[in-house]
């Protein structure tokens, strides 16, 4: 039986659809709101992005946890978790444009995809320990989880570790689509306030 780890890890892609379609039917964009709420987007699909340059197609995995190798290169120097990281602002800077059922819908997705992530990433840390071993824990002592450490993480395993841009465009092509669709749907919904 999967444990709701995994259960959560395979349905990431899809657990935000609720929180857009009550954003969408509630939404109040301003001006104000629209222009903070993309500078968020923008920050948090840079830090998705940036991740799934140095990780790949491994992002998309949507069947159990699991890792050819620990990615500490690149954005996982600072942070263990940018792609999940950037996901929150992501959802956070959509939240702000839409200013819908405003504080409280954007305080529950916050709580949801906290609570969300957080189950994700012991799944994933548990499966790093035991595939990993040593190498994975010294990478977890001094690389924070979800909040940047401000110099870089280094070690010798990461030296082959280089961003594949073309790849990242590629594993990012739904994110983009969808993204733009929720981005075109706001500012029709702005443009006819």
């Amino acid at each position: 039986m999967k444990s709701l780890r995994n259960i959560l890890f395979t349905v990431r892609s899809y657990t935000p659809i609720p929180f857009l379609l009550l954003m969408m039917r509630f939404a109040q964009p301003t001006t104000i709101t629209m222009a903070l709420g993309l500078c968020l987007v923008a920050a948090g699909e840079f830090s998705r992005f940036y991740g799934v340059a140095y990780a790949g197609s491994l992002t998309r995995v949507t069947g159990s946890v699991g890792a050819p190798e620990v990615i500490m290169a690149g954005p996982f120097s600072y942070l263990r978790n940018p792609l999940y990281m950037g996901n929150m602002l992501t959802y956070l800077g959509i939240g702000v444009m839409a200013h819908a059922l405003f504080p409280w819908l954007l305080l529950a997705a916050l709580f949801w995809f906290s609570f969300q992530y957080y189950e994700i990433v012991l799944a994933e840390e548990e499966f790093l320990e035991k595939e990993f071993g040593a190498v994975y824990l010294e990478f977890k002592n001094y690389v924070p989880r979800f909040f940047p450490r401000f110099v870089p993480y280094r070690n010798a395993v990461q030296e082959h570790q280089r961003p594949n841009w073309k790849e990242a465009v590629h594993s990012e092509r739904r994110t983009f689509q969808a993204l733009g669709l929720v981005l075109l749907i706001l500012l029709v919904l702005w443009y006819a306030r």
